[in-house]
């Protein structure tokens, strides 16, 4: 079924997911967080109950981070959690050896990855649901139509995609509706820009995953850091300011273990681009040579 629902932003900064998690748009990325023992965790664990202090009301995770791990720490760092927070997790990508992984959206699969990852976080129901890849073996109705059974199920709440174009969007919202969509995407990587604009038409969250990773040139480089010192801000402050910018529903979810990074990442919510600025940024990014 293809479902249209508003998702307009408020004027501090928030879009309610599936039209019912008003989050700030600005989240936090958990992927990068260490989940072994130690001193290491210690401290990924002060970084994210430090982003939640921060105001993050929206954290990424995946079955594919540390095989569980990354969730698991998640629920020691934050459960219970706060009524305000939404956690989204991924499944459909599987261990197949010590270093291996493969795509598995089978129905069967799928359940019991949901299972596993209602267990690790500790909840009765994941808020958004994301099917991290799809799977070329599986049709895309049997994929999405297994997470709807599980969201029938009060299981997940809503559902979503990741790294697909727009004809795999609008053949999964012939089986059910989809709230949100997570892609590569920044200033200088613009490949999804035909996915986005989908996603603005129809109000579906659209979350940038490696916001402000993108390599550059020199020349390029250099407009990044003429704006930077212009804001008193940092290149990737900069990044981040334009994606907010870039659409209403854009939720840039950039990732760190570091606290001062994450300070720096999270401060970028209050940077204001000039028209002028933003014009020079994607003069500079659609250039060519």
């Amino acid at each position: 079924m293809t479902s249209s629902t508003s998702n307009a932003p408020d004027a501090a900064g928030t879009f309610s997911i599936g039209a019912e998690f008003p989050v700030r748009r600005l989240g936090f990325g958990a992927m990068r967080l260490p989940t072994g023992p130690g001193s290491e965790r210690d401290g990924a664990i002060a970084v994210v109950r430090r982003a939640v202090e921060l105001g993050v009301t929206l954290i990424d995770t995946a079955h594919l981070y540390g095989w569980g791990a990354n969730e698991e720490l998640l629920a020691e760092a934050l459960h219970p959690y706060p009524s305000d927070l939404l956690i989204t997790t991924k499944v459909g990508v599987t261990r197949s050896g010590p270093e291996g992984w493969a795509y598995d959206a089978r129905p069967e699969s799928l359940r019991e990855q949901v299972e596993q990852s209602l267990r690790r976080l500790r909840t009765e129901r994941v808020g958004l649901l994301q099917l991290h890849r799809m799977d070329p073996e599986v049709s895309v109705a049997d994929q999405v139509g297994a997470l709807r059974e599980l969201q029938l199920e009060g299981k997940i709440g809503h559902i979503g995609l990741s790294e697909v174009t727009t004809a795999q969007l609008a053949e999964a919202r012939q089986t059910a509706e989809i709230a949100s969509v997570q892609n590569r995407y920044s200033l200088l990587d613009r490949e999804h820009e035909p996915v986005l604009e989908a996603c603005e038409a129809d109000g579906i969250a659209f979350l940038p995953w490696r916001p402000i990773g993108a390599e550059t040139d020199p020349g390029r480089a250099a407009v990044l850091a003429t704006v930077a010192t212009e804001l008193g801000a940092t290149v990737p402050q900069v990044l981040l300011a334009w994606l907010l910018v870039r659409s209403p529903v854009v939720l840039p979810i950039p990732g760190t273990g570091s606290l001062a990074h994450l300070e720096e990442n999270l401060a970028a919510a209050d940077l204001r681009l000039t028209d002028s600025q933003r014009q020079r940024l994607e003069r500079m990014a659609l250039r060519v040579g």
